[in-house]
């Protein structure tokens, strides 16, 4: 019986995991793949898929060099623009990527483990959609909301590996303010044309 409970306790806090890590991925494409392969040490990449095929020594300079393009281009409104195309491409990518390494690194009993990977790009391509919608809707992201998703992103990696508990929670509320804000968006978009078939008569 407590063999049970822990296998079950142990799986969600796995699927925490999971959901922190590719929560991640929704805000920063390079940044969380160079952080969960740092904090791992010795292991490096080698539970991530493909990135494991690469030589680290040259896997680190190209995270390191995009990460720095993360980090210094998503203050600027160009390098914003840049960005959002192509964290829209990869992050679902990275999302499953991350996902799955976790998965291994926890050592994570889910089969099949494509599974994970295939929900985990979802949420994090929510999650980016949802970031588009407000660069869109905002004419640009805030200076202090594109730093605050910056440490965000490294704690939910961290979180993943050491507290999924925190990090999952963080993930599930993430979720949930992108499911809100997409309501919102919806009925902006219906009354919109009301509003402005209103002022042709004022």
């Amino acid at each position: 019986m407590r063999s049970q409970q822990y296998n079950f306790t142990f799986m969600i806090l796995g699927l925490l995991a999971v959901l922190s890590a590719s929560a991640a991925a929704g805000m920063r494409v390079a940044l969380p793949l160079l952080a969960i392969g740092l904090l791992q040490q010795e292991q490096l990449w080698s539970n991530v898929p493909i990135l494991s095929r690469i030589n680290p020594r040259v896997l680190i300079v190209i995270l390191i060099v995009w990460s720095l393009f993360e980090l210094l281009g998503s203050k600027k409104m160009l390098g914003q623009r840049i960005l959002q195309i192509v964290q829209l491409i990869f992050s679902p990518i990275v999302g499953a990527l991350m996902g799955i390494t976790v998965a291994k690194t926890i050592q994570l009993e889910f089969e099949p483990l494509w599974l994970i990977g295939i929900l985990s790009a979802i949420l994090a391509l929510i999650l980016k959609l949802v970031e588009i919608g407000w660069f869109f809707k905002l004419r640009g992201i805030p200076l202090w909301l594109a730093l605050s998703e910056d440490v965000l992103c490294v704690f939910l990696v961290m979180f993943a590996l050491k507290a999924p508990g925190e990090g999952g929670l963080i993930a599930l509320m993430l979720l949930w303010l992108a499911i809100r804000s997409a309501a919102e968006w919806r009925n902006w978009h219906h009354s919109a044309p009301k509003v402005r078939e209103k002022n042709k008569y004022i």
